[in-house]
């Protein structure tokens, strides 16, 4: 068997959906030259709200709800928190409802968070959900969505993979619906997605400085803590428009995540995937801190990443610029199971995969030579030609499900089975 025949993709396809919107903050001011000569911008459009007359407000508030409750639930809920958000900036004064609400309004934008780009999805079991048939698992799936200003968001999806590669994923909801956030004093923030229905209404947009440019390449994990404990973690690029750092979200069930900010010298980075459960009683991550090999990086604290080492270069022509990390290792009987993407010829990016001593992971026992998944003769055109990236998979009865981006664009499945795969491997 070649690697290219280990994978066989399903027809099963996620596309960017620019009907999907959610209400997110809305910020101005004036440029910095002119920032001495006006009073705050803010105060100025609440002066300009205040000054309409109850008939002009009721007809804009009239304009403003109708087709917006259309597309989103419990609209007045989420104006009022945004007008709590930016109360402490304004002059002091006793507003209406109606005022509340226009304010809230105005520093607030309706924002299509997919519409350019639905990609580089992460995907973990949801052990708490009973599957529809047997044999089959839930999951839950992670995506990076790109809107207006080239600005990243995760969205997520839920559905079942059973017996038969029988793949369903669950029609999302029209819904966006922004968490509630709540900020920490040292630095880190709470989302509260209380007020979400279901996963696919939960929208996680740029909320901290070091965001300002997006959340990209969440890549999640089922982490399991030596006291038992269950938790689903994700760590993701945070970009700001020039620096990229690293940051992690921890949440049991997604409805209350913490996002906080990874400290230490190798956190400057892209691409660090949390390993399932401690190693030695020490967390572990794989990173691509020189922008060239995969590391091995541990740690004795979650949030502290200092120490870590090259583990694996590149090797063969399809990785000879780049090889990094997918997603979070997989544990298989035969040791740590890492998807890899390598960057070749005219920038292609390609998936493989490698075999980690279950041990000591610095140690790699195998790796393919070839690419399992690359872009093929139809699938080269996109957002960005010639990529195909992962950032995570999922192994049931030793059967992969491998969730992939096409062209920074849209999203795809394949499956294979674990034996396949580490046929095709070369010992190293």
């Amino acid at each position: 068997m070649n690697a290219a025949d280990v994978f066989a993709t399903l027809d099963v396809e996620l596309k960017p959906d620019p009907s999907r919107t959610v209400i997110r903050p809305f910020s101005f001011g004036y440029p910095q030259a002119f920032e001495a000569d006006h009073p705050p911008r803010s105060q100025v459009v609440v002066d300009r709200i205040l000054a309409l007359d109850d008939t002009m407000r009721a007809r804009m508030l009239d304009l403003l709800l109708t087709p917006m409750r259309e597309r989103h639930r419990n609209v007045e809920q989420v104006l009022l928190r945004r007008y709590d958000e930016v109360r402490q900036d304004l002059s002091d004064g006793d507003f209406t409802n109606a005022e509340r609400l226009l304010i809230g309004a105005y520093f607030s934008q309706e924002y299509a968070f997919e519409s350019a780009a639905l990609f580089n999805p992460s995907i973990v079991s949801l052990t708490d959900e009973e599957p529809s048939m047997p044999g089959a698992v839930r999951f839950v799936l992670s995506l990076r969505g790109i809107g207006e200003g080239h600005i990243s968001s995760i969205t997520f999806r839920t559905g079942e993979w059973g017996p038969g590669d029988r793949l369903v994923i669950d029609p999302p909801s029209a819904h966006g619906v922004p968490p509630r956030i709540e900020r920490q004093d040292d630095g880190w923030v709470r989302l509260l997605c209380e007020d979400s229905q279901n996963a696919s209404e939960t929208v996680i947009f740029p909320v901290l400085p070091s965001q300002r440019q997006g959340i990209e390449d969440l890549r999640l994990v089922n982490f399991t803590d030596h006291d038992g404990v269950r938790s689903i973690i994700g760590t993701y690029t945070a970009f700001d428009g020039k620096d990229a750092r690293q940051e992690i979200l921890r949440g049991v069930d997604l409805r209350r995540v913490e996002m906080r900010p990874l400290t230490g010298a190798m956190t400057g980075y892209k691409g660090m995937a949390l390993f399932p459960r401690r190693i030695g009683n020490q967390f572990v991550m794989l990173g691509r801190q020189d922008s060239e090999n995969i590391w091995l990086l541990r740690s004795d604290d979650l949030y502290t990443w200092e120490i870590g080492a090259p583990i694996m270069a590149p090797k063969y022509p399809w990785e000879f610029v780049q090889l990094g990390n997918c997603g979070s290792p997989i544990e298989i009987d035969e040791g740590w199971l890492v998807f890899t993407h390598g960057v070749g010829m005219v920038r292609g990016y390609c998936i493989g995969a490698c075999l980690l001593d279950k041990e000591d992971p610095s140690k790699v026992l195998a790796r393919t030579a070839s690419p399992l998944l690359f872009p093929s003769a139809e699938q080269r055109g996109g957002y960005v030609p010639n990529v195909t990236y992962s950032c995570g998979a999922l192994i049931q009865d030793r059967r992969i499900l491998l969730p992939y981006a096409i062209g920074d664009e849209f999203s795809a499945f394949a499956v294979g089975d674990v034996d396949d795969l580490l046929s095709v491997m070369t010992a190293c």
